[in-house]
């Protein structure tokens, strides 16, 4: 009775993990750029009382064997970089990236880190920043006087000043991408950074590369579809409960065993 009750505890753990990775998703409904993230779980060693394939007393080859398992453990979380809807905003400096790759920012220690949140501003400087004033690489500045600012597909920057009918360039917006986007690390603030497991970024301007193109004046939403996750907290919380009554079984089972 010991082994269900560590069984069944294991499971326990593993779906209040579960829970816990869809109430992320679900918190993040509406974040822009969020990308939805995914538990994954695989079984315990197995107790081998009589291996597949083993020979019985009298010498006869048997066709399957006799091994208990030790129950589940979470493995690893798995962010899903599908495409979010696009919702249109009119706003000049919001982009969404169509297809894959991320926009570059510079965090306060130098490092780069990337996203899909497309919510860029302008600081005092005339900077192109991010919600959170990290300045977007390669860095990017429009003059004060820029009465209009068109971002093309391919991430061309040009403005029209005061005064002035003809457009110019000022820059372009590059991306980057990954042979493993899954392997990126979260770190909050909508931003990854890279890892052994998602290899080196691909630089690249948007349509090259494999990457994909920028529309501006529409934002990426969240990839979480509320209807999925609420039936995955349903099948999870339901796992969870089968395995309380596991508990519940063995318990009651040791109970009166010990008291014959």
């Amino acid at each position: 009775m010991l082994k269900a009750l560590n069984t069944a505890a294991t499971g326990m753990a593993a779906q209040q993990t579960n829970i816990d990775v869809i109430a992320n998703n679900m918190a993040n409904v509406n974040t822009t750029g969020f990308r939805r993230s995914r538990a994954e779980f695989q079984d315990l060693i197995y107790q081998t009382v009589r291996a597949p394939g083993g020979t019985s007393g009298d010498g006869q080859s048997l066709p399957t064997g006799l091994q208990i398992g030790q129950g589940t453990r979470t493995v690893s979380t798995e962010h899903i970089h599908m495409q979010g809807n696009l919702s249109q905003t009119g706003n000049a400096l919001d982009i969404a990236i169509e297809g894959d790759g991320f926009l570059q920012v510079v965090r306060p220690s130098g490092e780069v880190a990337y996203t899909r949140a497309g919510n860029l501003k302008t600081d005092a400087e005339g900077r192109v920043v991010t919600v959170d004033g990290y300045a977007i690489e390669p860095n990017l500045s429009l003059p004060p006087d820029a009465t209009s600012v068109t971002i093309s597909a391919d991430g061309i920057i040009s403005i029209t000043q005061a005064g002035q009918s003809a457009t110019s360039e000022v820059g372009q917006i590059t991306l980057a991408g990954f042979a493993n986007p899954a392997g990126l690390q979260a770190i909050g603030r909508s931003l990854y950074i890279a890892s052994d497991a998602s290899g080196q970024p691909i630089v690249g301007g948007p349509g090259e590369e494999g990457l994909g193109t920028l529309a501006q004046g529409f934002l990426e939403g969240s990839n979480v579809e509320v209807v999925n996750e609420m039936i995955d907290l349903i099948s999870s919380q339901r796992a969870y409960e089968v395995n309380q009554r596991v508990i519940q079984a063995a318990d009651e089972m040791m109970r009166r065993t010990t008291d014959r």
